[in-house]
């Protein structure tokens, strides 16, 4: 009996052992597929996360830095941006050449961005207002404009630009005014709505206050 005894005990600690030695190889075999070689594994900054997508910056690749300094103003104090639109009347459209020879017509030139500027004098680095198309995304493609319908324009200054806010106001909607006129179509203010008397009123003094403060500050 006792040898009995004893070779159950040694094939008991048999198969305790092997058991033991399985599940340590299997453990060892799930850590080294865990780990992929080359694999980064996301850190919690962002630096490893979607650098073929950012430049570690927040912008995309396509995203030229030296354009986003054109389109920033410089000046780093408040701003304003007043606008006024020319629609074609009875939801209709204009003409491509039609409304670039009319834009073209009160000084306006076509330039950066595709869309036209009225500039003071001759520096194309001065600009008092400019004109957008309504369709989107606001550019001219002066080589197929004869056969582009065009909704309306937007015009637009930003303030405080390279002359008196409340001059560069009038002198915008002096163009706006030409332009409804040439081309038979209506103004509008920047919410679609007829530009009325009062509503222009209010525009102007919302520009002086406006000089007046940049002026206090």
């Amino acid at each position: 009996m006792d040898g009995l005894r004893w070779l159950l005990l040694f094939f008991g600690l048999l198969v305790v052992a092997g058991v033991y030695l399985y599940s340590r190889r299997s453990k060892d075999s799930t850590d080294e597929n865990d780990i992929v070689p080359g694999r980064l594994e996301p850190s919690l900054d962002g630096a490893d996360l979607g650098d073929d997508l950012t430049d570690g910056l927040g912008h995309s690749p396509a995203y030229d830095d030296d354009e986003t300094d054109e389109i920033t103003p410089a000046s780093n104090g408040p701003q304003k941006i007043v606008t006024v639109r020319i629609v074609a009347r009875d939801k209709k459209s204009f003409k491509g050449d039609d409304l670039i020879l009319s834009m073209r017509g009160i000084g306006l030139r076509h330039g950066k961005f595709g869309i036209f500027h009225r500039y003071d004098g001759s520096d194309e680095s001065e600009t008092v207002f400019s004109a957008a198309s309504l369709v989107e995304p606001g550019s001219f493609d002066l080589q197929n404009i004869k056969e582009q319908e065009i909704p309306g324009i937007s015009l637009f200054l930003v303030l405080p630009g390279p002359m008196d806010s409340v001059e560069a106001f009038d002198m915008m909607l002096a163009a706006a005014r030409t332009l409804a006129q040439s081309l038979d179509g209506e103004l509008l203010d920047e919410s679609g709505s007829t530009l009325s008397i009062q509503r222009e009123r209010y525009l102007r003094e919302e520009i002086i206050q406006f000089q007046l403060s940049n002026l206090v500050s």
